[in-house]
């Protein structure tokens, strides 16, 4: 049965789309289950033993997964199977598994930084950004009643990452003032500049500042994986409160001038910005970005050069996307043709007044923005790249 795959089904984004896209393609697709909450995706080998023995029943044209996972890649590799995995996630810790040099691993990653510093550790990538679901998005917005229900001016669905609560940060309060000033600086350092992250270095380049957080936040690098302390401080702690920092400042800016649609879980109280709530990723969210005449993108900042997905959610849903700068846009869309990128405060400030009052030329950037979407980064497209390496790996 060449022309079947096995599917590791768990809760991520965008598998009915591509289960779709393998099918249009011809291929049978079998689902086998996988739970990252409760299963120690680097070190179970019950689970890698048990892939195992299903994979020896059925020979299968490769394995797939959303994101990669070091036991699916044991797996594989002694079934000599091609793993064909694509990573959406960052930070993903998982990547930095010495498992990704078998030979039977074709991992896919969105953010091409990623796979340029994993390139520097020895570790195979390739470069796939992200799509969008196009078929289901035209099906879905044909629906304009339900869509009146999300017309707005300015919108963002997303977290704030507002964590008082999360022990991490409350462990760096005991930082003695220096330390703690040398960290605050260079989190508003970082909060100030798009298009390089330079966090993890300079963590690398102050040991003694390190190892003083250290005594107050121990993190420590996994055994079995390539990353060090610092890239995990810097990527999962770090990263994380200056994207909070950036999305709740935002916020606040816009809230002062305009009205504003804020989708997330979390409790807040911002003038100006009325939190909706959640807004389902596959039943509602479209709405909100077809029906919102601009649709913001705020990256979390591990995410060095990508695209995230909801950029391309937006486009797709043909909603007008404003992003802070991130480098891989620019291999595929232009720069206010396409999509509308700011730098700073002031200039997203500037550019928020101006497609607000200016429709025609906001409604034609959407409109090439969707154009290009759906002809260009829709499933199929990415399933026929990704199959196109297992071909060759038979051959």
């Amino acid at each position: 049965m060449r022309n079947t795959i096995l599917f590791i089904e768990w809760k991520s984004f965008g598998n009915g789309a591509i289960i779709q896209a393998f099918e249009r393609l011809g291929y049978v697709v079998e689902k086998y289950g996988l739970d990252p909450k409760k299963t120690d995706t680097r070190l179970d080998m019950e689970y890698t033993e048990k892939l195992v023995k299903v994979l020896m029943e059925t020979q299968y044209f490769c394995v797939f997964s959303f994101n990669y996972y070091p036991i699916i890649a044991i797996a594989c590799k002694a079934c000599k199977i091609p793993y064909v995995s694509w990573t959406y996630d960052s930070p993903y810790i998982q990547l930095f598994s010495p498992t990704l040099e078998y030979e039977t691993n074709f991992a896919f990653v969105f953010d091409r930084g990623t796979c340029n510093e994993l390139a520097g550790m020895g570790l195979q990538t390739y470069y796939l950004p992200m799509a969008a679901p196009m078929d289901c998005y035209r099906g879905l917005l044909q629906n304009k009643t339900k869509g009146q229900k999300f017309v707005g001016d300015i919108s963002f669905v997303g977290a704030l990452y507002n964590e008082s609560h999360n022990n991490m940060f409350r462990h760096l309060e005991e930082l003695e003032p220096y330390e703690r000033g040398f960290v605050d600086a260079l989190l508003k350092a970082q909060k100030n500049i798009y298009g390089a992250n330079f966090i993890e270095s300079v963590l690398k380049e102050s040991p003694a500042i390190f190892e003083t957080i250290q005594k107050v936040c121990p993190v420590y690098a996994r055994g079995d994986g390539l990353e060090s302390a610092e890239w995990t401080l810097a990527n999962y702690f770090l990263a994380r409160k200056v994207t909070a920092m950036e999305r709740n400042e935002i916020m606040q800016l816009l809230g002062e001038r305009y009205k504003v649609h804020l989708y997330t879980l979390e409790k807040t109280d911002i003038k100006g910005v009325r939190n909706c709530g959640i807004a389902d990723y596959h039943k509602e969210a479209p709405f909100v970005f077809a029906n919102s005449k601009i649709n913001l993108n705020i990256t979390l900042r591990s995410i060095q050069t990508g695209i995230p997905l909801r950029a391309f959610d937006i486009m797709g849903c043909g909603g007008f996307l404003i992003s802070n700068f991130q480098e891989d846009f620019l291999e595929y869309f232009e720069p206010d043709e396409d999509v509308v990128f700011y730098t700073s405060y002031e200039e997203l400030l500037d550019k928020v007044d101006f497609y607000l009052t200016h429709d025609g030329e906001r409604k034609n950037i959407a409109k090439n923005a969707y154009e290009k979407v759906a002809a260009e980064h829709t499933y199929l497209q990415r399933v026929q790249t990704m199959m196109s390496f297992v071909g060759d790996y038979w051959k």
